[in-house]
């Protein structure tokens, strides 16, 4: 889709976000107790393993050097990426995004080689678009393998919590088998490679990236809200920066595969590498509740679904053929009282996955 083009390493993003609109309220109810336990992650200072992309004097680091923020005004938006190609690795951050009126505004955390290979790259994709004030983030997680930019395969979600009010984890874990996108210790999306899908799964080493950047032309409301720079600058806050896997050079002789055998073999043994039966619990929950978009049903688009998806019956009569939600882009049902006020309850707690 030409939404989800990049230019001159600032992203282009399209997604989700949050739980309210005016007039459409989500209610959300956490009863049960506890999340699963934090994963052990090493973080490192900004300078250890990245350097400014873009927008250098929007760039700003803390103190400690371990966190930094990316700003966006009416001059330019900002980025960073790491100082290495990862032939493979789990790549996290804690991030908090802009607050009030972010139309316009799109702010990427991804990983890509479109910087070596421009006609053959690999992506993975967190992508954030801004809204109206008032109105929630939105989401989507995606993945290009060798180039294969015409076949986009999009996901779009709104969010449990306000991902402006406080900072949440955000992490790719990217292997030889599978990708798993996580929200704090929650994974939202899996992907594991089949031979049927060829070149379409990332296998080549790339960077990691994290942009804010202006993207009026179309991020929201198809375009008709722009960004306002009266609410200049916008924020997005960055810390606890993790990077585990193997770092290569993407074009090197020797093959990534062999080099980075034991690196991969560690990778896969961690924590993260595996999901549960409680996490995948957790999964479907947040997949049933707040996935509004999937490309696997988007039967308009592809007539047959790729091969890495996993069509679950439940889950396909609620979409259209264009891959949306039949019901107003939401899993909960809306109130037909519209005279009573409506009131919403949002939090940061997780258990509610679980």
């Amino acid at each position: 889709m030409e939404e989800l083009r990049c230019a001159a390493g600032e992203r282009a993003c399209c997604g989700k976000g949050m739980l309210t609109s005016f007039g459409l309220v989500y209610v959300v109810f956490f009863t049960l107790a506890g999340a699963t336990a934090a994963f052990n992650l090493a973080t490192i200072p900004f300078d250890e393993g990245y350097s400014p992309l873009f927008g250098d004097g929007n760039l700003i680091r803390s103190p400690d050097g371990r966190a930094v923020r990316l700003l966006l005004n009416r001059f330019t938006g900002s980025g960073f990426i790491s100082s290495s190609h990862y032939h493979h690795g789990f790549f996290s951050a804690n991030i908090k995004l802009p607050s009030d009126y972010t139309a316009g505004i799109c702010v990427a955390f991804y990983t890509s080689n479109g910087d070596v290979f421009r006609k053959t790259h690999d992506e993975l994709d967190f992508e954030f678009l801004g809204n109206v004030e008032g109105k929630p983030w939105r989401f989507q997680t995606n993945l290009y393998g060798n180039g294969s930019t015409s076949r986009g395969r999009e996901e779009r979600y709104r969010l449990w919590f306000d991902p402006t009010k406080d900072f949440h984890r955000y992490s790719i874990l990217w292997t030889a088998n599978n990708i798993i996108f996580y929200i704090d210790q929650v994974p939202i999306r899996e992907v594991v490679r089949s031979d049927e899908m060829g070149g379409d799964f990332p296998s080549k080493p790339m960077s990691l990236y994290a942009t804010v950047w202006d993207a009026s032309s179309w991020a929201t409301n198809g375009g008709k809200s722009k960004v306002n720079y009266k609410y200049a600058p916008f924020v997005a806050e960055f810390k606890d920066l993790v990077l585990e896997g193997c770092p290569v050079n993407p074009i090197q002789e020797v093959p990534s595969t062999v080099a980075c055998a034991e690196k991969d073999i560690a990778l896969q043994g961690e924590d993260y590498a595996f999901i549960t039966p409680e996490r995948r619990s957790a999964m479907r929950k947040f997949r049933q509740r707040y996935m509004y978009y999937s490309y696997c049903y988007d039967t308009l688009r592809y007539a047959v679904p790729p091969p890495e998806c996993v069509i679950v019956p439940s889950e396909k009569r609620l979409f259209k053929e264009t891959g949306r939600l039949k019901f107003g882009g939401s899993y909960r049902r809306q109130s037909r009282r519209r005279s009573r006020p409506l009131v919403t309850t949002v939090s940061d707690d997780q258990s509610d996955m679980y």
